[in-house]
């Protein structure tokens, strides 16, 4: 019967256990979706692959009290691509004060998952180049640093202010990680964390989509 079980999770698609390619699982979150788990091995090689130190970090991303008036299509590419242009200008000013300022691709992967009573929400896991940026900043509305770009595309995205989106943009508990390109330890405790985010438990399927990834 057990084995009967694991088989019949392997054909829809779902992996148990401790690790997948070589990769350490956080196995009581299981089972895993396959191809969820893929998507975050691609999309954590293609960011080591172009920025060999890589600052990856973990947010959650809520709606409103009011969340079941929320119209949520089209959000996190709203999200994204705020935030894409908050980080482009940002690296624009910095190549204008010193030309060997660092550039930095965008790199993601995120999970919609459903709460107590139905209320949505989002985990990201978010990759930069760390010779870009290396750390969140303070967590304090007004300064110029990560967390207030972060906030602020979730604000736009949302179409209200920076400040009514306060304690909307949650950090995780030991929420940075640095990896490098040949560091399989670095790389094992990052996709550790991620892996919360392949958990087949708490998605909703059907009409809505449940996870993303960035392409190339």
């Amino acid at each position: 019967m057990f084995q009967q079980t694991l088989n019949n999770r392997e054909q829809s698609g779902l992996v148990d256990g401790s690790h997948f390619e070589g990769y350490r699982l956080m196995s009581d979150k299981g089972p895993f979706v396959r191809k969820h788990l893929e998507k975050i091995v691609d999309v954590m090689q293609l960011a080591l692959g172009e920025h060999p130190r890589t600052f990856a970090f973990r947010i959650d991303l809520r709606l409103p009290s009011d969340w079941d008036t929320w119209d949520e299509r089209r959000l996190i590419d709203r999200f994204i691509s705020s935030f894409k242009a908050k980080i482009m200008h940002s690296r624009d000013m910095a190549k204008r004060r010193s030309p060997s300022a660092h550039q930095t691709a965008i790199r993601y992967v995120w999970a919609r998952e459903e709460g107590q009573g139905g209320r949505p929400h989002y985990h990201f896991v978010i990759f930069l180049n760390n010779d870009a940026f290396n750390n969140l900043g303070t967590y304090q509305l007004g300064r110029d640093n990560l967390f207030n770009r972060m906030t602020e595309a979730w604000a736009s995205a949302l179409g209200i202010t920076p400040d009514a989106a306060e304690g909307l943009v949650h950090i995780a508990k030991n929420a940075v990680y640095r990896i490098k390109a040949g560091d399989l330890h670095s790389q094992n405790e990052l996709f550790y964390r991620a892996s919360y985010l392949a958990k087949d438990a708490t998605k909703v399927r059907g009409s809505r989509h449940c996870f993303g990834g960035s392409r190339g």
